[in-house]
């Protein structure tokens, strides 16, 4: 209680979450049913990605964010994947890539046509195969190009350079039970994951040790979560002994004791936490809840203050946060939440409120932009990069994002190098080859999208032969 009776100066106390009105839903979505405890929906200035229920196999929707209103049921999805889809997540560096991890062990990244999908995408740029028990948490690098973690119920964690379709860091003998999270911190330098025998672990994975771990951070049997803040600490939500739920604060030079723990109530859903670095505010989605509760995190105590509570009538079966570039600046919007239903998609509007029309600077630091610090190959070898801000003064504009190339590296092009003499001789037949190489990929598209057409046709072919089959069943 002490955290609600401090009445102290916040430019945040009064943040209030508003529902869109029913026409700026997105409607008629079947929100898949697997019982994990992932957000289901993952959002960025461009698309909102919906995990769906699929017949066989595994499917998520990629919906422009303008396309709101009764999705028809014939709405193309991406499904690739021959089991469920456990979760996705967008690019920050890419508003067009996408990576989902599924029940059948793989990791598919997926390239989003500028405009949306007009056929179902069931080719995926590059598939990632190295874990052997599902995959249920996918995460991109905060700050490096193209790098992607990926954590299933092998107990392992796999980080990928996506260009190269390759994994170039296994990390499987540090966790001796199911990874419940994974959080990079804010230049990716470090992990934090939490974990069902009731640790929290600092791991560098670049080094592949254990920096910091905690046991028993939360003493009851639900799943728990851990995130990194903007300045290392850990926030952790977990349950109590007695089932209640908790929030938790740490610091990883010294996990003895939290710098903070609060007890916030009994209800089994576990706490989904949405950071954002930019205000310091976490929101708290619990899983079936019907409310969002945010806390503002500072340095005096009780370091954990509590803000409010947006409360509705229908519980969340997901959530999806939009990036700080993805917000209307001139509405004063802090953050705004994609919630899942049953059937639909709601968004929920988070404002400060304001009475100058003018752009609010102590609201919108500079933000993680689109731009990435560094390179795939430059993190591996070691460099660390806080995230390139920009100012969201002018609002965001969208810049053109770069079609994502997979260069896998083969054995057989490693041959000898030739002489110099010949390389001379070889100089007017590259930029022929480079126009040639320009054609084929042309070409290579055309062919991509007429198999997709061919193998739309055969399926639908297969379901018409199987119905007909059925009715002829049903007649005799």
């Amino acid at each position: 209680d002490t955290m609600r009776r401090v009445v102290r100066q916040s430019k945040f106390r009064h943040v209030f979450g508003q529902a869109v009105k029913n026409d700026q839903c997105y409607d008629d979505i079947r929100v898949s049913r697997v019982t994990w405890d992932s957000s289901f929906c993952a959002v960025n200035p461009r698309f909102v990605a919906i995990i769906v229920d699929a017949s066989g196999g595994g499917a998520f929707l990629v919906l422009p964010l303008h396309k709101t209103g009764r999705i028809d049921k014939s709405y193309p999805t991406v499904c690739g994947h021959t089991g469920p889809v456990l979760d996705i997540d967008w690019c920050p560096h890419n508003d067009q890539v996408i990576a989902s991890g599924s029940e059948d062990c793989t990791v598919m990244v997926w390239q989003i046509p500028e405009n949306g999908l007009t056929l179902s995408l069931t080719e995926p740029v590059v598939v990632l195969e190295g874990h052997s028990k599902r995959v249920g948490i996918v995460a991109w690098h905060p700050t490096a190009r193209n790098v992607l973690l990926s954590a299933g119920c092998d107990n392992a964690i796999i980080i990928w350079n996506v260009g190269t379709g390759e994994a170039l860091i296994n990390l499987d003998d540090m966790h001796v039970d199911m990874i419940y999270n994974v959080s990079w911190n804010r230049n990716g330098s470090l992990i934090c994951t939490a974990s069902k025998d009731k640790k929290v672990r600092i791991i560098d994975p670049r080094k592949q040790e254990i920096v910091a771990e905690k046991e028993k951070t939360h003493e009851g049997a639900r799943p728990m979560r851990a995130i990194f803040l903007a300045d290392g600490n850990i926030f952790t939500t977990g349950f109590s002994r007695m089932s209640e739920r908790q929030l938790a604060l740490w610091n990883p030079k010294n996990m003895e004791e939290p710098i903070a723990l609060h007890e916030m109530d009994t209800s089994n859903g576990v706490l989904l936490p949405f950071y954002d670095p930019d205000t310091n505010i976490i929101y708290l989605c619990g899983k079936g809840d019907s409310s969002i509760r945010y806390f503002e995190i500072t340095d005096e105590s009780p370091y954990v203050h509590y803000l409010n509570t947006f409360s509705s009538k229908e519980p969340q079966r997901g959530m999806g946060f939009m990036p700080k570039r993805g917000l209307d600046v001139n509405k004063c919007e802090i953050a705004r939440f994609f919630k899942l239903h049953e059937r639909k998609c709601e968004p929920i509007i988070m404002t400060v409120p304001r009475k100058s029309d003018l752009f609010q600077d102590d609201l919108y630091p500079d933000t993680a932009g689109p731009e990435a610090a560094l390179e795939a190959e430059e993190w591996f070898e070691g460099k660390n990069a806080d995230p390139l801000l920009i100012s969201l003064k002018h609002g965001y504009i969208p810049g053109k994002n770069r079609d994502l190339k997979v260069v896998k590296k083969n054995i057989l092009d490693n041959k000898p190098a030739a002489n110099k003499k010949s390389d001379l001789i070889n100089a007017p037949k590259k930029a022929a080859d480079a126009s040639n190489t320009q054609n084929e990929a042309k070409l290579d598209e055309i062919l991509k999208e007429l198999k997709s057409i061919k193998d739309t046709i055969t399926n639908q072919d297969e379901r018409i032969s199987k119905l007909e089959q059925q009715m002829a069943k049903i007649a005799d």
